[in-house]
């Protein structure tokens, strides 16, 4: 046991599609910032496994090609010092043939020496998270160790609930770790901290100042070479009932009466319980044109690429404040923008402009914090305008930021639970979806780098969306 509780224990990492997409992009470059950083335990070993018989020198090569496409370069950190500690454990795993995971976990081990803690990562798609769990418990893989499922954790309600009662069958919930990388970015926590550490919003942060919320994550990339896995899940499953329910609870939540793991979370699930199921009414889905060209994609796919939503909060704190989301591919901008529009003064002052006090997180990069204000404009009249400062995070700061994977994978080795999703919130996002999931509208077709349907603008109106007015 590490004397630092800021020092990991000695830890052996097994990546489940180790040779994938998504830990080619993002688990494997964010395993070498931690490095760079000096973030990862004294001695680890991180295991790929898949049903290739890589060498570990292929897998080493693998993983090196993926910082040279996604960053940071080899050059930059110690990539020796990484390089001889991966290993490839080939032959699959699955709960009738392991494979040769558990011999190369015991010579692991061996080399660490002592009881090194177990972190088992599942970068496999949502179908495989269950016969990965099963194979783990059958081939005594799970005392003691730590799980990470990525989203979506299932596809509905039902499939949820099968999924969270083969994971419990196995780990006891302090083991699991359901990750949303969106909770791990910089202005996320940010959210959190300016309201509840500062007197000036703290206060106002109720519907009697609010008027309206907007979270916003346009996308000008297409689907590319995720349409196979975008066909089984489009934009409601891939980010309205993961990512914009999260930073909308962010938002939402009441202040904790701690700042403990189980405490954040606690407030964040209970708000979600909160949440009012969507209608169909409350709800623009769309689709890109030339998107059923995509290889991969069926050419009659009713697969939606573009999502809004207005959604409702019903307690007293958020009676009567819509929360108004947006998502999409081949849009005209991207951004990752929370937006908290704060209500106009009454009276306020004549030729006063509306709409214009607007609290913002772009989440993004580094992150920002954007406080737009009314305020007089230079010259001998007075005239009325809006200016906008800008608090950029990740700089000017003793700390560098990490990017959102890179920090999630770190609480996830010092075993802090603040960041991730519980099973109870889960449970319910599915019942808000559930009447569009089962039901789901024929998308609207939109033309690439517009700002998607028009019938969008439609939800919030008389208002309209502060990107793309």
């Amino acid at each position: 046991m590490s004397d630092d509780p800021l020092k990991p224990d000695p830890t052996i990492f097994i990546l489940y599609g180790a040779t994938g997409d998504l830990a080619h992009r993002l688990v494997l470059p964010a395993f070498f910032r931690l490095a760079i950083a000096g973030l990862l335990p004294t001695d680890w070993r991180l295991i790929g496994n898949g049903r290739g018989n890589l060498s570990d020198e292929e897998f080493q090569e693998r993983m090196r090609e993926s910082l040279e496409e996604f960053g940071p370069e080899p050059a930059v950190g110690p990539w020796d010092e990484v390089r001889v500690r991966l290993r490839f454990a080939g032959g699959g795993f699955d709960s009738s043939d392991p494979g040769t995971l558990p011999a190369v976990v015991k010579q692991a081990e061996e080399e660490l020496g002592g009881r090194p803690q177990l972190i088992h990562y599942m970068a496999v798609p949502p179908a495989a998270f269950g016969p990965l769990t099963e194979a783990i418990g059958t081939h005594h893989l799970a005392a003691g160790s730590r799980v990470v499922y990525e989203k979506p954790f299932g596809t509905s309600l039902e499939s949820f609930t099968d999924l969270d009662r083969i994971a419990h069958r196995t780990f006891e919930e302090t083991q699991i770790y359901r990750i949303d990388h969106f909770l791990g970015k910089e202005a996320t926590q940010d959210i959190h901290v300016l309201r509840f550490a500062n007197g000036l919003f703290a206060g106002a942060w109720n519907r009697t100042h609010i008027e309206s919320v907007e979270i916003d994550v346009p996308e000008t990339l297409d689907v590319a070479m995720r349409a196979s896995f975008y066909e089984s899940t489009g934009a409601i499953l891939d980010m309205l009932v993961t990512h914009l329910f999260q930073l909308a609870a962010e938002v939402a939540m009441d202040p904790p009466h701690c700042l403990e793991p189980e405490c954040m979370g606690e407030e964040r699930e209970k708000v979600i319980g909160t949440f009012r199921p969507l209608t169909h009414a409350d709800v623009v889905v769309g689709q890109y044109e030339d998107y059923r060209t995509t290889e991969g994609v069926a050419a009659d796919s009713r697969t939606e690429t573009f999502v809004a939503a207005r959604m409702w909060v019903d307690n007293e704190r958020w009676d009567g404040v819509p929360f108004l989301l947006r998502t999409g591919k081949c849009l005209a901008e991207s951004h990752q923008r929370v937006s908290v529009i704060f209500r106009d003064p009454v009276p306020g002052l004549p030729d006063q402009p509306k709409g214009q006090s607007v609290l913002g997180f772009e989440l993004s990069g580094d992150g920002e914090i954007q406080l737009t204000l009314v305020v007089k404009e230079p010259g001998v009249t007075v005239s009325l305008g809006s200016s906008t400062v800008v608090l950029p995070l990740g700089q000017g700061f003793h700390t560098p930021s990490l990017p959102a994977y890179s920090r999630l994978l770190y609480d996830i080795l010092i075993g802090d639970r603040s960041l991730f999703t519980r099973p109870d919130g889960l449970a319910h996002v599915w019942k808000v979806a559930s009447e569009i999931l089962n039901d789901k509208p024929e998308p609207l077709m939109y033309p690439k780098k517009s700002w998607g349907p028009p019938e969008a603008a439609e939800l919030i109106a008389p208002d309209h969306w502060l990107l793309g007015q």
